[in-house]
């Protein structure tokens, strides 16, 4: 059941539910936000988009907390966003928090995508990346499409060595994830081999190219992100929050954020095309499809 995040330390947010879809706890001056669907690989539907805005918004709210880590339960970080567990809801009206665009419940077609999306993956996205405290994604398993934009907004990556990182959703025609940074934190052109093949990057890799900061053996992840975690806090809190706004804001100047406008337009453009030429605005491809595809291609099939 949802609760004043600020009541106790350890609590657990959500719509009713059995099986909260996020947790929150405090520990000294790190409170770790994570998402809690590890049958379903972290899915993100919305009641987990709203728990974790709630959870992170109690974070900087609290003056005892210095740093968030953002991890995910289970074998997985996050596989990306909801598109077909049973517990998808992505027709139910949002609470719209992240900007003022109008409800999409009631809404059709193109409007009704653009509204939606705007709020709870764009919008949301933005507004958790200027959180003013230190913000470490601790990254297990899989990391892809949604699980990218969740990784990509916070200002540090701890990744397990059995982390890989992917945005497949070219083969549904989409040119990348509603918050597109890959030109920004990627070489131009690793970022269109990773959209062009689909394919897996290790944290191996991840880590020579400058967006993951450290890999771990697995069982040392939540250990070693604590560590992390803990020696950022030791800095002031001010000083904190102002050396996180002046490296957003010269990524900012470098394009960022009217980059995501303009990739935002053209995802969808791709979901308005895929809704005119094929099943529907994912192009008839769903959660196992897309596992089936990308399968197929480690194998060369």
């Amino acid at each position: 059941m949802s609760a004043d995040p600020t009541s106790r330390d350890n609590r657990l947010l959500d719509v009713p539910s059995a099986e909260p879809v996020v947790r929150y706890e405090r520990l000294g001056p790190v409170a770790t936000v994570t998402m809690n669907r590890p049958a379903y690989r972290n899915a993100q539907n919305s009641a987990m988009t709203y728990a974790l805005d709630e959870a992170l918004y109690a974070a900087a709210a609290d003056d005892s907390v210095k740093v968030v880590v953002l991890a995910g339960a289970g074998k997985h970080f996050s596989a990306g966003h909801d598109i077909g567990t049973p517990q998808r809801d992505a027709h139910l009206p949002h609470a719209r928090v992240a900007g003022l665009w109008w409800d999409h419940a009631d809404k059709a077609g193109a409007e009704q995508r653009f509204a939606r999306e705007a709020e709870v993956y764009l919008g949301m996205c933005r507004r958790w990346r200027e959180l003013p405290k230190p913000l470490i994604a601790s990254v297990q398993g899989a990391c892809v499409a949604g699980g990218l934009m969740l990784a990509w907004v916070c200002d540090l990556i701890v990744a397990a060595d059995d982390a890989f990182f992917a945005d497949p959703v070219v083969r549904m025609g989409i040119p990348g994830v509603e918050y597109f940074a890959h030109p920004w934190v990627l070489p131009p052109r690793v970022a269109k081999e990773l959209l062009y093949t689909g394919d897996r990057m290790d944290a191996r890799r991840a880590h020579e190219l400058g967006m993951v900061n450290r890999v771990v053996p697995r069982a040392e992840l939540a250990a070693a992100t604590r560590r992390l975690a803990e020696r950022v806090a030791a800095m002031p809190r001010l000083g904190l929050a102002l050396a996180k706004r002046a490296v957003n804001q010269a990524e900012d100047l470098q394009g960022l954020h009217t980059g995501l406008d303009a990739a935002f337009a053209l995802h969808h453009l791709a979901h308005a095309h895929n809704a005119e030429t094929s099943a529907d605005p994912l192009a008839g491809l769903d959660a196992k499809a897309m596992a089936r595809a990308a399968k197929d291609a480690r194998k060369g099939t």
